[in-house]
């Protein structure tokens, strides 16, 4: 038996922030964003905090996996923004669910958080150490955000997306899974302080370092590019997800993107996307799914699921 996605949901925030309104914050343009970011928008959250966005997005992945919050064994939530320095988000997200029959806990990769999840989560149900697994990405950029620094207050957006992942004829062929702490200054924030970001040098590792892990996956699993049926790449930057696609020779219309709708969304980013492909008939039942993402560690990976 593999690992199969058997449950999706996420929740965004109402609240929408336009590049209109960074305008009137910030001295930038609608035009100098979606150029150079692919966003016009993203989603900031006023009441709601971390753990009610996850639990809402659990909510719905549980129910379309059609079991009970007590089927669950294992809780893993990949988050950068925490709700306390402890104990784990995990941990209130599992009081919150009612989850009692689970153990829980945080995982903190920044933006390669959820596939950092995903392969845990599959090491897991393949030992059969679990047979129900609730994987969350999410987080609240906007209480880390600079909002007068113009480089990256118009990057980052809030949001949450889980998955429920159990035994099943669905599988993880390959995965690829890499950090390098001597580069944690090209992106980090401090303890009580905002996110800073080596622009231009986080560019040039990001489209290296995700090409080199979706060679490596491709490779792995014998798979061609082009039996690739669909790429969800962590949505930091068009500019990157495009060039990715490039150099790897996957065609645009086979590269999934939402980042006009939420910007960068970190953790939450890649579960967002599989939800609202899924939705929208561009993701279906054995489809070959590419994965990949990048963020402060540095950590980056790339994973191929047959969905």
């Amino acid at each position: 038996m593999g690992t199969t996605i058997t449950g999706m949901g996420y929740y965004v925030p109402p609240k929408v922030l336009t590049n209109f309104d960074l305008e009137k914050i910030v001295d930038t343009s609608d035009e100098w964003i979606t150029t150079r970011t692919g966003i016009k928008e993203r989603r900031i959250a006023n009441d709601e905090n971390v753990t009610q966005m996850a639990y809402i997005a659990s909510l719905e992945a549980i129910r379309s996996a059609r079991i009970q919050p007590e089927d669950i064994e294992i809780i893993l939530l990949a988050t950068l923004t925490p709700e306390l320095r402890f104990p784990s988000t995990a941990c209130l997200l599992q009081a919150k669910l009612g989850a009692t029959k689970s153990y829980a806990f945080d995982i903190s990769a920044a933006c390669s958080g959820f596939i950092y999840g995903l392969e845990l989560a599959d090491a897991y149900i393949r030992s059969g150490k679990a047979k129900n697994i609730l994987l969350v990405g999410v987080e609240k950029l906007s209480e880390i955000v600079d909002w007068q620094d113009r480089s990256t207050c118009v990057l980052f957006g809030d949001g949450a997306g889980a998955v429920v992942l159990s035994e099943g004829e669905g599988e993880i062929l390959s995965s690829k899974m890499l950090s390098d702490g001597s580069l944690w200054e090209i992106l980090y924030a401090p303890k009580c302080g905002y996110i800073s970001m080596r622009g231009k040098e986080l560019f040039k590792m990001a489209v290296r370092s995700m090409e080199d892990a979706c060679r490596y996956v491709l490779e792995a699993s014998g798979v061609s590019v082009e039996e690739v049926s669909l790429m969800i790449p962590h949505q930091a930057n068009i500019r990157i997800m495009d060039s990715l696609a490039e150099k790897l020779g996957i065609p645009k219309e086979k590269v999934y993107s939402n980042i006009h709708k939420y910007g960068n969304t970190s953790a939450a980013s890649i579960p967002i996307a599989l939800c609202e492909a899924h939705a929208e008939g561009k993701l279906k039942r054995g489809d070959l799914v590419m994965l990949t993402a990048m963020g402060g560690g540095l950590t980056w990976g790339a994973m191929l699921l047959k969905f």
